[in-house]
């Protein structure tokens, strides 16, 4: 049985010799390829793959919530998220999505295929490297809304706008930034960003 395969990856050289890799394979072909992370969803619902390889750094939708949506609508499809990062908070937030597996962009090419049959398969794969690191990083010490109100920070939005967006009050929302910066020993806003996205606390 040939494996059909979504793949999205924003870079171009990168995308094309995954498919290169991918298409190597008598039993496994590529049957879309995307740049772009909000495009992933209507590319499987017409496509059907049976496993989507998704970047979780991509423009218009971040990979994690892609996986998400893509589990919502076509919860067949197998997801194996790619990322350079091997960032722990990252990591548990990919498993508490619903994601079948999760590998480094620098693992052996090998490690590729067989990740993509054991997902179609069913089984979890995660890079021995990033679960022990998740083992061992620290949890957020932030609370969910806390981790709201910065992630739109981190996007660029003030105060004011984020307010609106939450349905909070600018001083509330200028307070949660504050207990942010001091929960974080950040010294500034920008500098709580930084922390957070290191750590895997943010998208």
């Amino acid at each position: 049985m040939v494996i059909r395969i979504l793949l999205a990856e924003d870079m171009n050289m990168v995308r094309g010799a995954l498919v290169a890799l991918l298409n190597l394979e008598g039993d496994l072909e590529v049957v879309c390829e995307l740049e772009r992370g909000d495009e992933i969803v209507d590319a499987a619902l017409e496509h059907r793959p049976d496993v989507a390889v998704i970047d979780i750094d991509l423009p218009g939708l971040d990979g994690l919530t892609a996986a998400a949506r893509l589990h919502q609508r076509l919860p067949g499809c197998k997801t194996l998220i790619l990322t350079s990062l091997g960032r722990p908070g990252t990591l548990r937030r990919a498993l508490t999505s619903q994601v079948t597996g999760y590998l480094l962009k620098d693992a052996p090419p090998h490690e590729l295929a067989s990740a993509v049959r054991r997902a179609a398969a069913g089984q979890r794969v995660i890079d021995p490297q990033l679960a022990l690191s998740a083992w061992d990083g620290m949890d957020s010490p932030l609370t969910e809304r806390e981790t709201e109100v910065l992630q739109r920070a981190a996007e660029g939005l003030e105060a004011s706008e984020i307010a609106a967006k939450l349905h909070l009050s600018t001083g509330t929302v200028r307070n949660y930034l504050t207990v942010v910066v001091s929960k974080l020993n950040a010294r500034n806003r920008v500098d709580a960003i930084r922390i957070a996205r290191e750590a895997g606390w943010l998208l």
